[in-house]
């Protein structure tokens, strides 16, 4: 079995390549299972609505992530409780509306797979502790037990936690990726107990930018320029970026993981 999983989608252009182009990856590479972080893709960069949630899972998505900006947009608290292919952080704080893990089939009905969201403590909005989420968790959805596969997507800001993530996770889950950061880390790699691994795995989005807001504005604000703006996402051609991971299907485990990077100026 095949696993696709995508960075963060920022904005309009980060829409766009999803639309274009997962379609044709998705036959390419023969994949069975999509996740995106989408917590990035309104047109402002921030939050995600249902409207664009239909046109993800019409170009392939199987499953939506996010992080920090899952509040951003006011109708997502209604929306999120009843689709369930949207997740939400698991250790925000209790009570948060939608849920933050779930076990999903696969495209052809063949196998369960969980999806964990978690966000990480530094740095971040005020959450639960992420570690004894993740544990609590873990005692819930037992790999080769109650799903066939079971994948991590840690939102965090610092590359110490989600690398602890990575080693707290191996051997109990598929794969583990991080978020947030919006650029592609050069440690993709299979752990020693087998789990697929990689600190950040980027971004859908315009790389021709400052983590995928416009480059000139962005550095005007760096200056403190008195005609810069509030940050808005660059609109040119996107890449993709994430990893696909092959499966054993005795263990549950990673037998092989590629990094993707796709289209736009990018260059893998």
């Amino acid at each position: 079995m095949n696993l696709l999983i995508l960075g963060d989608v920022m904005g309009a252009s980060g829409r766009k390549a999803i639309s274009n182009k997962l379609p044709d990856l998705i036959k390419k590479f023969k994949i069975d299972f999509v996740i995106v972080n989408g917590e990035n893709a309104s047109d402002d960069g921030k939050g995600i609505t249902k409207e664009i949630t239909e046109v993800f899972f019409k170009s392939g998505v199987d499953v939506i992530t996010s992080g920090n900006h899952i509040w951003d947009k006011k109708d997502t608290t209604d929306f999120i409780e009843k689709e369930k292919r949207l997740l939400r952080p698991a250790n925000l704080v209790e009570g948060s509306p939608g849920r933050g893990f779930e076990v999903y089939w696969s495209k052809d009905k063949k196998f369960k797979i969980g999806v964990i969201n978690l966000m990480g403590n530094v740095f971040m909005r005020k959450t639960e502790d992420v570690f004894k989420k993740a544990k609590e968790i873990c005692n819930k959805i037992k790999l080769k037990k109650d799903v066939d596969y079971l994948v991590v997507d840690f939102h965090g800001e610092i590359t110490s936690e989600k690398n602890a993530a990575g080693h707290f996770f191996d051997g109990l889950a598929t794969c583990v990726v991080g978020t947030h950061t919006h650029i592609p880390t050069a440690d993709t790699r299979i752990l020693d107990k087998g789990t697929a691994y990689q600190t950040d795995i980027g971004m859908c989005g315009d790389y021709n930018s400052v983590i995928g807001m416009n480059k000139e504005n962005s550095i005007k604000r760096f200056l403190k320029e008195k005609d810069a703006t509030s940050h808005f996402p660059s609109e040119g051609e996107a890449t993709l970026s994430g990893i696909i991971v092959e499966t054993n299907s005795e263990t549950g485990l990673a037998k092989k993981v590629t990094r993707l990077i796709h289209g736009g100026s990018l260059v893998n």
